[in-house]
């Protein structure tokens, strides 16, 4: 029994031996393993997960960028398209009603010529003239035949959109803006007279001063030029330009035949009315387009337009009722475009309430230029074209150094005060600066291409063509055929 128990011991201790014996390597295998796990696992991972995350990033950039760009680019070439429709048919309607129905075609075609003669000339010369170089005054022919301008943006000028989308944008602008003269020279202008001065008009008059306003390096221009002027959609560029261009043109004319004596009403309200509101709708791309970007100043922008249009409407409305004992459709529209004229340099500037205080000023003011300033001085202005855009354009262009404020739009700088209501007041001096060159530069440009276009092709029709209406003498046709 003792043998059998010291043998029983003896085998008990040798296999906790061989138990220990084996143990001791497995651990000691085992600790390296599971040591070496964490360290193989992490060691190719470690600069992987970065790695991934940043590509990720860079993609998610890339995708937000392209989806601004894609929204911008909607958006103004949307606003391009508004823009035209603002001359034909908004202006060639507005305009058609308000001459006498000899003269219908006549007006008309000079809006739609105008739509022609501007973009082949902006093709060529007119872009790079206004948006290219970085001259004082004048831009270079770096972008002549559109050279340069494609799907890459301008980064001085619209860096979310392509250089091509700006481009067609602007075009619009200076395709309305000689079109607008012609409701001066409305039913005594010879039409080869008014192609070749509008053609020269925008060649000298409208291209400076664009390029001095909004181009880089000009003169006027708010960022960074000598006279930092605010102009948003064009009060000076626009506006002005053509309202006092319009005036020189109506005294180099001379009145109608039978002016004032002879009652020369609209002949057809209802035409000028649907171009009226043609202009309303289409003046959200003037304005809010002049944004360059889906944006929060777009939608800034198009609520100051619409809010200074209502308000003038209202004003010269009210204005004309207290003289006449009555409110006229033709004054409600009318006053509705003076609001409109006057909000395009503030729109991008000013809040709601100020909007409404510009277009309110703005009506009652343009009522008075219509009915008793020209009554006064006796100039035969048809349309009102510089009653309504050259003194809406002058009163809007000031009030803007007045009320824009750098919470909506800081153009001078974070924090920077912009205009009056910022306490900035000296940008009132800005302001007349601007609007001083914009009269000068009318005045004396329109004088003198007056003087070149009577010596080519004569400005005005004679009396007899003038007597039977522009529709047949100037393109041998009639607006109505009523024996049909």
């Amino acid at each position: 029994m003792k043998c059998m128990g010291r043998k029983c011991s003896f085998h008990l201790v040798l296999l906790l031996a061989v138990l220990v014996l084996t143990a001791v390597p497995l651990s000691s295998q085992q600790a390296p393993a599971s040591a070496a796990t964490p360290t193989t696992a992490a060691s190719p991972a470690t600069p992987e997960i970065p790695k991934t995350v940043n590509e990720k990033l860079a993609q998610l950039d890339k995708d937000v960028k392209a989806a601004q760009s894609a929204g911008d680019n909607a958006w103004m070439l949307t606003s391009a398209a508004l823009v035209l429709m603002m001359t034909g048919p908004g202006l060639a309607l507005f305009y058609g009603g308000l001459v006498r129905r000899k003269n219908t075609l006549a007006i008309m075609m000079q809006s739609f010529a105008l739509m022609g003669i501007i973009t082949v000339l902006w093709a060529l010369v007119g872009y790079s003239l206004c948006f290219g170089g970085n001259g004082p005054v004048i831009g270079g022919f770096e972008h002549a035949f559109l050279r340069g301008v494609g799907a890459e943006p301008n980064p001085d000028y619209a860096g979310t959109i392509p250089q091509a989308t700006f481009m067609v944008y602007q075009l619009m602008f200076a395709i309305i803006t000689p079109a607008l003269i012609t409701g001066a020279t409305a039913e005594r202008m010879k039409f080869s007279g008014t192609v070749l001065f509008l053609t020269l008009w925008f060649l000298v008059v409208y291209a400076p001063l664009a390029h001095m306003v909004w181009g880089k390096g000009g003169l006027l221009n708010a960022a960074g030029g000598k006279f930092p002027c605010l102009d948003f959609a064009g009060g000076t560029v626009v506006h002005i330009s053509s309202g006092v261009s319009a005036l020189v043109c109506a005294l180099y004319l001379g009145k109608r035949t039978g002016y004032p004596k002879q009652p020369m009403p609209p002949h057809s309200l209802v035409l000028s009315f649907i171009g009226a509101c043609l202009l309303w709708v289409g003046w959200f791309g003037f304005n809010a387009g002049s944004a360059l970007a889906a944006s929060s100043l777009a939608t800034s922008a198009f609520v100051a337009t619409h809010f200074a249009a209502a308000a003038a409407a209202l004003g010269w409305s009210a204005a004309e009722w207290l003289k006449n004992g009555r409110a006229s459709a033709l004054g409600a529209i009318s006053g509705a475009v003076a609001g409109l004229v006057a909000i395009t340099p503030a729109s991008g500037f000013v809040s709601p309430m100020p909007a409404l205080a510009i277009g309110l000023i703005a009506g009652v003011v343009c009522y008075l230029m219509v009915t008793i300033v020209k009554a006064v001085f006796g100039y035969d202005d048809a349309l009102d074209a510089f009653g309504v855009h050259g003194a809406g354009g002058t009163i809007g262009a000031l009030l803007t150094g007045v009320f824009a404020q750098q919470v909506i739009n800081p153009i001078f700088g974070a924090d920077k005060p912009v205009g009056g209501l910022d306490g900035h007041w000296s940008q009132v001096g800005n302001q007349l600066v601007g609007v001083g060159i914009a009269w000068g530069f009318a005045l004396v440009g329109t004088i003198v291409l007056l003087k070149i276009t009577d010596l080519i092709t004569g400005v005005r029709v004679t009396e007899e063509q003038e007597v039977q209406g522009l529709d047949v003498t100037q393109h041998g046709e009639e607006a109505y055929n009523l024996e049909a």
